[in-house]
This record gives structure tokens, C-alpha cells and sequence, in this order.
């Protein structure tokens, strides 16, 4: 069975087709979010410390760090900070040493830079997850080296040079030419973990079927693991939230194993924890139980994040207690 090990310095993750659906958090990546690109040219890190420990106590089993930061606001005086190449690998290896500092959560090394993947590769602790290498040729040769160096899972992005088809057919071929690829690098399918591309519903009425379809073949065929951002799939849509709940259990259903998503958002957490209790992925309901207490609070006005925080620490506190005793 496939099983695609991903670890920090105290734990570890398996994803895996017998395994509760990994959620990888989405939230640290200044990509779209101006404000936290702002904090981050000031040097300030405390959103991304926030967005850490909220996502881990959400759910999150492992949190994607991604530096894509322009620093706008010195390129009058340097122009290096228009260069990514320049600004995103001192900025991964500062973002990877603060999460870690602060939680043991493993974490997804997550640029378009090389270098940046390599700063992060080196700053981490345990066995990261690298995301990611694409079909085009330029990118292999860059990435699955640094994959096969530091022994690493790396998600695989079903496009090439030809850039993102519609054509399923076409993603799973680019996804088989990366898994044969990295082969040749010496780098196992189970260390793989591919991401068919999920296209907006909105735009394309079969993208649900489409997807399905994919991950089933992908785990059939090639025997890989599989991710995907999910909330592609209700892109421009009202009520988003509503439809990554439904997609989420389907795709579960199908085969998928992972995905990167918002775990603060409790009805996409609850669907998950459904999915995984009807899969027979949580051992007599355990954490269907636990969410469902935490949802009790959230009526009661908490926050979805403060609910889960408190009882994580309520568990901590159990546990410290008998240990104590013993």
C-alpha cells in the first residue's frame, strides 16, 4: 500500500489510500493576501506565527509555507526586491524557522524558486513535503534533484509547457511522464503525490467528474498519492464553503488523499471528519466525537479556532495528568 511519509522533529504524517485524509493547510502564503505581504517586508511575522497555530489546531496535519512575496515597497531603494529569486529564499528560511519555533506540526515547502525550496530544505527539521515540480522539462531538471538530495515527497502539478489542459486524458499522461521521470532520479512512486488540477465547477460542469475520475486512475495505474487545492473547485461561485463541503467527501471517496485547504473552516472540517469516519479511517468515531464537542462550543460562540485550541490543551492537560500519576 502506498504510503507517503512526511515528518518534523517529533512527528510524523502518513498519507495513504488506508489512512484519514491529510489536511495540508493553506493559509501562510502572501499569494493574493496584500496585507500579510506588507507585514512580511516589515519584518513582521506575527499573522504567520497566528495562522500556525490556528491552522494546527484546526485539523491541519501539515501546514504549506509559501514565501511568494514581492517586497514592493523597497524596490525604490533596491531593485533586487523585485526579483523573487532574490527575496523568497532568506524569506523561507526566516518563515520555516519562526513556524517551527513555535509548533511540530511537519510542514509543505511550497515556491515556484528553486532556491527557495532548497533554503527551506535545508531549515527544516524532519522530512518536509516539497511542493512542487511540474511537467516542463526546465522544472524536473531543477526540482527532482533537490527531491532525490534530501530524500523528500514532492507534489507532482499535472501541466507542462504546453501549460494546463482540459483534457483529463492529457493530465494524467503529464502526471505519468513526472512519476517515470523522477523514477529515473531514483525517487519512488510513494514519494509522489500528485496534483490532477481541479478546474472551477463554474466554468466547467464536469470538473467534479473529471477530478474523480483522475484520482481513481492515478491510484489504480501509477499507485501515487493525491492532493489538490480545493477550493479551485468553487472558484467564483456564491457560497464556496457549501461546495468544498460536498467536494471534499466525494473526492475522499474516490481515492484522494490529501488536500491543501483552510482547516479554520469548520463546515469543510466537518465534512472531512464525516468523510474519514464513513471510510473507516477513525477508529470507533474518536475524533468525530472530539469535533463534535468543539462544535458544541463554536454554538455557543466561540470561534472555531478558539474551540479547538481549547480542547486540544484540555487533551494535553488529561494526558500530562496521567502521566503524572503513573
Amino acid at each position: 500500500m502506498t504510503r507517503t511519509v512526511i515528518e518534523s522533529k517529533t512527528k510524523t504524517v502518513i498519507i495513504g489510500f488506508d489512512e484519514p485524509f491529510c489536511v495540508i493547510g493553506e493559509r501562510i502564503n502572501p499569494t493574493g493576501r496584500k496585507k500579510l505581504a506588507a507585514e512580511l517586508e516589515a519584518g513582521d511575522f506575527s499573522t504567520v506565527e497566528r495562522d500556525a497555530l490556528e491552522q494546527a489546531a484546526c485539523g491541519a496535519m501539515v501546514l504549506d509555507v509559501n514565501s511568494g512575496a514581492v517586497f514592493t515597497n523597497k524596490m525604490a531603494d533596491d531593485p533586487r526586491y523585485a526579483d523573487n529569486n532574490f527575496v523568497e529564499p532568506p524569506l523561507m528560511r526566516e518563515l520555516i524557522l519562526r513556524i517551527q519555533a513555535i509548533t511540530d506540526t511537519p510542514l509543505c515547502i511550497d515556491s515556484s524558486v528553486p532556491g527557495a525550496l532548497e533554503q527551506g530544505l535545508i531549515a527544516c527539521e524532519g522530512r518536509p513535503l516539497l511542493n512542487s515540480v511540474t511537467g516542463e522539462e526546465e522544472r524536473m531538471e531543477l526540482v527532482l534533484p533537490l527531491v532525490k538530495k534530501y530524500n523528500v515527497p514532492v507534489v507532482a502539478i499535472s501541466n507542462d509547457d504546453t501549460g494546463i489542459s482540459e483534457d483529463p486524458d492529457v493530465r494524467f499522461a503529464v502526471a505519468k511522464k513526472i512519476v517515470e521521470r523522477a523514477a529515473d532520479f531514483g525517487i519512488p512512486a510513494h514519494d509522489i503525490v500528485v496534483d490532477p488540477l481541479v478546474m472551477p465547477v463554474g466554468a466547467m460542469g464536469s470538473a467534479g467528474q473529471q477530478v474523480f475520475a483522475l484520482v481513481r486512475r492515478l491510484r489504480d495505474e501509477l499507485g501515487v498519492n493525491t492532493t489538490c487545492g480545493a477550493s479551485n473547485i468553487s472558484f467564483g461561485l456564491p457560497n464556496r464553503h457549501g461546495i468544498n463541503a460536498a467536494f471534499l467527501p466525494m473526492a475522499i471517496g474516490a481515492g484522494m488523499t490529501s488536500a491543501i485547504m483552510n482547516p479554520v473552516r469548520s463546515v469543510e472540517m466537518e465534512a472531512i471528519r464525516a468523510a474519514n469516519f464513513l471510510m473507516n479511517h477513525d477508529a470507533n468515531g474518536g475524533e468525530w466525537i472530539r469535533l463534535a464537542k468543539i462544535l458544541e462550543a463554536v454554538k455557543e460562540g466561540a470561534t472555531f479556532a478558539e474551540a479547538s485550541a481549547a480542547a486540544n490543551a484540555a487533551a494535553s492537560g488529561r494526558r500530562g495528568g496521567r502521566r503524572s500519576r503513573g
